[in-house]
């Protein structure tokens, strides 16, 4: 008994001092110890996510993935696991447990390694939050002030939440959210008890337990959660025997991309890195949807791919990527046999023999993979099939319908003959790309043409469809938004409004000759010449822009003059440093983004006014909050102040019953527009033309995209763009055609009333020729009457109607398929009258040889063509070409 009190004093003194320096050390590390209160309204580094204007995700962008879900959507087989396995008293301590400490103690003693930390999920929590996970005891010390504190400011359900959001778990994955989808591809609620179990073992050691990286340590980690939540009896033992025999089913998997659209995903990234800073726009949570949707930006990118590739085959085929087996000799000393860069040697397998299919399957992994694209080895040549192996193990057999358009490749004007059989094609041991077009798959390549496309809602700029180029993983380039190329005949329609707002009627009588114009200073002859090299003397406004004459356009410049011209182009939002203080800028030799060119035909699809393009509709937090919504300026022809007139459905030999017929129908008007602002909160666009003026030039625009006239009076003649109406069977289009100099860069713009979009074909070289192609017979064959449409039949020069008008027409054949056929409105102060078909005078006539044309009130013609005057193209033979202007 005598040594009872001293060790009761002992104790007591122990214990004294012990609080003592618990006091010592809070006070001695109080000042390094981080305020947690700021939990309470915490801020998790979350990815920026975009979205298409339907909610559809396209990319996600930001080291950490996070997937932030609330307490009550967590499966409770997750929580079961991860308190059974992390902290079993969580519920019953006050965010330090001395069971754990003492028994973590013990283990040091015994040892003398700190292998047990005995960290509750709260001081886990602490230390993800304020601390790193270097093992000190001077960091256990704050660990446990910290997590006492939060347990003062925090619930156990906050406490728990913000765990299960913020903790680390492998492979860039950070909360239990995120490591469901990268690990298995599918939300919490949807995982079975293996799976859980699987992540909830993951926070003692993520980068060694999880099952990409470590699959065998993974099962042993699971097995150890499921014993945890047996022995807390949170699962049954055939529960256990179940989930821990069950296979490893874990794969890394990305985003759960659901429309892949990176030039458009691109575009607002780097917006909103400009907005936010890039660690905030990459952490900050934004969910930000594009202007575009899903259904649009899709047409887009498959128009412009289906072009691509249409223009790529025309010119026929470059060959195979290079020889397994089979290799062929060089036929000359300049010929140059295609080798894959591997890396590893296959230099010794020359048969095919030689070849297992896991080895030509390991060769094609190495070989670029550009979607829709798929590297394939040929495994068997037939007469006229082939028989190949793709990248992903699939084997297909290629019939003709997808060989025979593969003539060889000699320049980018010439080709081989037409193919007749499959050799003629390949051979057994090509290395190949394969893509699957209308359910059929065919041999094919990487276009070295490049594209670009964009579409606008003309009423308020916003961007409806994004496309950079072919592909972006080959391409990062954005020649849509970034590529200044010359725009050729795109120009013609804002010099012929220029023309209009300087007095110039449709009916005005324009000397389509050509012009010879010296220049003393270069002692040169400036000739500009139309595009084919024909002239048809005087002609109409309306029919010159419709054949894209470019002498006329010259002659309109001239008219209007150089500098009101250049000064006019602005008010189409082209920037005034882009263009050229000389003629040809009447020809197109100004050069713009298709972005720019898209913004300036909206001017004229919309009544007159500049509205600016916009990729983002709204910003989301990361709570679904709205931050930011699009206010955009609109056209104000769409707050009523429209016309109650329409147009009829042609312009030419037009009866009384289609003008009653558009008149009745004027209220039939398709409008797709953004409703959620109403009419009086929209900013109006500033008003560049008039109304009337845009709907003249929209007028022409019309003609260009169509046959007009009559063949059997010799009054017929096809609009450059004529492809669009044939194809699309719509009266309520309008569009024009752009080439330069020896075409090096194509255009096509256009639009319906809700829709404009413009399509660009060219090089990335600016001095490589579009070139022209030659006649396929085996393609011809598949449609003789119509294989110079659209496809891969066309033939002759490459220009804008054959090269980007298909982009377009394609692109509209997705964008206007449910939309009814609407009236054109017609302005106040436009007005209709019959006119001499070759003078441009008013007539008493009603045959062929006229016409009505549209007229701002007050600039119709006054005078009527006398009958001597009257030219009837039924009765005329061949027109002689005009003698040169000659100007010195």
């Amino acid at each position: 008994m005598k040594y009872v009190k001293p060790l009761i004093l002992i104790s007591f003194l122990s214990c004294i001092v012990g609080v003592a320096a618990m006091v010592g050390i809070y006070f001695y590390i109080k000042p390094d110890l981080p305020s947690v209160t700021v939990l309470k309204d915490v801020r998790l580094q979350t990815p920026m996510q975009i979205y298409t204007k339907d909610g559809k995700l396209i990319s996600q962008y930001g080291v950490k993935r996070r997937i932030p879900v609330k307490l009550e959507d967590v499966p409770q087989e997750l929580i079961d696991a991860i308190i059974a396995t992390e902290d079993s008293r969580f519920y019953e301590h006050h965010g330090i447990d001395p069971i754990g400490i003492m028994r973590a103690a013990v283990s040091l003693v015994l040892t003398g390694e700190k292998r047990q930390g005995a960290s509750t999920l709260t001081m886990q929590l602490a230390r993800g939050f304020f601390l790193s996970r270097e093992k000190t005891y001077i960091r256990k010390v704050k660990e446990i002030f910290i997590a006492l504190h939060m347990e003062q400011e925090l619930t156990k359900e906050e406490i728990l939440e913000l765990y299960l959001n913020k903790i680390e778990l492998g492979h860039r994955a950070f909360g239990f959210g995120a490591a469901s989808q990268v690990y298995y591809g599918k939300p919490l609620d949807e995982l079975n008890l293996a799976q859980i179990a699987t992540i909830a073992g993951l926070p003692k050691a993520p980068s060694l337990l999880n099952p990409i990286s470590g699959p065998e340590r993974s099962v042993e980690r699971r097995r150890v959660v499921l014993l945890r939540m047996l022995d807390e009896q949170y699962i049954t033992k055939a529960q256990f025997d179940e989930a821990a025999g069950a296979p490893v089913t874990a794969k890394k998997h990305g985003a759960e991309i659901e429309v892949d659209a990176p030039y458009l995903a691109d575009t607002i990234y780097n917006e909103m890195v400009e907005i936010y800073g890039k660690e905030e726009a990459e952490t900050g949570g934004y969910q930000v949807y594009a202007t575009a949707s899903s259904q649009l930006q899709l047409a887009a990118q498959e128009a412009v791919v289906r072009n691509l590739h249409d223009y790529d085959e025309r010119h026929g085929y470059k060959g195979p990527l290079g020889f397994l087996w089979n290799i062929p000799e060089p036929q000359s000393k300049d010929e140059v046999i295609p080798t894959l860069s591997l890396s590893f040697d296959v230099s010794e397998r020359v048969e095919k023999t030689d070849w297992n299919r896991d080895a030509l399957l390991e060769v094609l992994e190495e070989v670029p993979y550009i979607k829709p694209l798929k590297p394939a080895v040929v495994m068997a040549v037939a007469q006229r099939t082939i028989d190949v192996l793709a990248v992903d193990g699939e084997e297909y057999t290629i019939t003709w319908d997808g060989l025979d358009w593969a003539r060889k490749y000699i320049t980018d004007f010439r080709q081989g003959e037409d193919p007749d059989v499959a050799t003629d094609v390949t051979q057994e041991g090509a290395v190949i790309y394969i893509r699957e077009q209308d359910g059929q798959w065919r041999i094919s390549q990487i276009p070295e043409v490049s594209g670009a496309f964009v579409a606008l809602n003309p009423q308020n700029g916003a961007v409806e469809a994004v496309v950079g180029g072919y592909s972006f993983y080959q391409s990062q380039f954005n020649r849509a938004t970034q590529a200044k190329r010359q725009v050729g005949s795109n120009i013609k329609p804002f010099v012929y409004s220029a023309a209009i707002d300087s007095g110039y009627t449709l009916a005005s009588i324009i000397n389509d000759a050509p012009i010879n114009q010296w220049d003393a200073t270069t002692g040169v002859a400036w000739r500009p010449q139309n595009s084919p090299a024909e002239y048809d003397g005087p002609i109409r406004m309306r029919k010159a822009l419709g054949k894209s004459k470019n002498v006329v356009s010259v002659r309109l410049l001239r008219g209007v003059g150089l500098r009101e011209t250049v000064e006019y182009l602005t008010r189409f939002g082209f920037d005034r440093d882009d263009i050229p203080l000389d003629e040809t800028v009447s020809l197109g030799s100004s050069s713009h983004t298709p972005l720019e060119v898209v913004r300036g035909m909206s001017v004229i699809a919309n009544g007159g006014y500049l509205v600016n393009p916009h990729f983002i509709s709204k910003i989301l937090n990361e709570s679904g909050d709205e931050l930011w919504k699009a206010n955009p300026v609109w056209a104000c022809n769409r707050c009523g102040n429209a016309s109650e007139q329409g147009t009829p459905p042609e312009d030419e030999d037009v009866d009384i019953e289609a003008l009653l017929a558009a008149e009745l129908n004027r209220d039939a008007q398709l409008d797709s527009v953004d409703e959620t602002v109403s009419t009086e909160e929209r900013i109006t666009a500033p008003q560049v033309i008039t109304s009337q003026n845009a709907f003249l030039v929209g007028e022409m625009m019309r003609t260009a995209v169509r046959a007009n006239g009559n063949w059997s009076k010799k009054t017929y003649w096809l609009g450059t763009g004529w492809r669009a109406r044939n194809i699309l069977g719509r009266t309520d289009i309008a569009g024009k055609t752009g080439t330069t100099n020896d075409s090096r860069d194509t255009w096509f713009s256009g639009f319906h009333k809700d829709l404009v979009a413009t399509a660009w074909v060219g090089f990335d070289n600016m001095n490589r020729q579009l070139g022209r192609a030659t006649r396929n017979q085996n393609l011809i064959n598949k449609n003789p009457e119509k294989f110079n449409w659209i496809g891969n039949a066309l033939i002759g020069t490459e220009d804008g109607a054959k090269a980007a008008g298909p982009a377009w027409i394609r692109f509209m054949q997705r964008a206007l398929e449910d939309k009814p056929h609407t009236p054109i409105p017609v302005p106040e102060n436009i007005v209709r009258v019959r006119i001499d078909r070759t003078s441009g005078k008013l007539t008493r006539r009603t045959d062929h040889t006229t016409l009505f044309e549209y007229f701002l009130q007050g600039t119709e013609p006054t005078t009527y063509v006398r009958d001597d005057e009257v030219v009837d193209p039924a009765t005329q033979d061949t027109t002689t070409t005009p003698e040169p202007e000659e100007i010195f």
